[in-house]
């Protein structure tokens, strides 16, 4: 007889061990969707409800660190000013923070 043969005729603990496995891990999968993905996805939701709301005016940081104040909101991309006469095109995905309705001091 090969090893699996072996593995697989040994008696298997009771039961009722079966049944608990599988309750074991659909509480493991529970778990896992309330810690991880679902805080995840709200997080997601709010970040995209926030880029579609971009309005000219607004002081914002786009994920490099680049500090500037929205003159222009174009379909996918906003014209970020920042310096004096400096204005860049940045994609809107690349905004991380509002830094008007926070209390981030520039």
């Amino acid at each position: 007889m090969n090893l699996l043969n072996v593995l697989l005729m040994m008696p298997s603990g009771g039961e009722g061990s079966g049944y608990s496995s599988i309750l074991m891990l659909v509480a493991i999968v529970v778990i896992f969707y309330f810690f991880m993905i679902r805080p995840q996805s709200a997080r997601a939701k709010k970040e995209k409800q926030f880029r579609e709301t971009l309005q000219k005016g607004q002081k914002v940081i786009t994920i490099s660190g680049m500090h500037g104040k929205v003159v222009e909101v174009k379909e996918t991309s906003i014209i970020l000013e920042i310096a004096t006469n400096v204005q860049v095109e940045v994609e809107k995905s690349a905004v991380a923070i509002d830094l008007s309705s926070t209390d981030v001091k520039k």
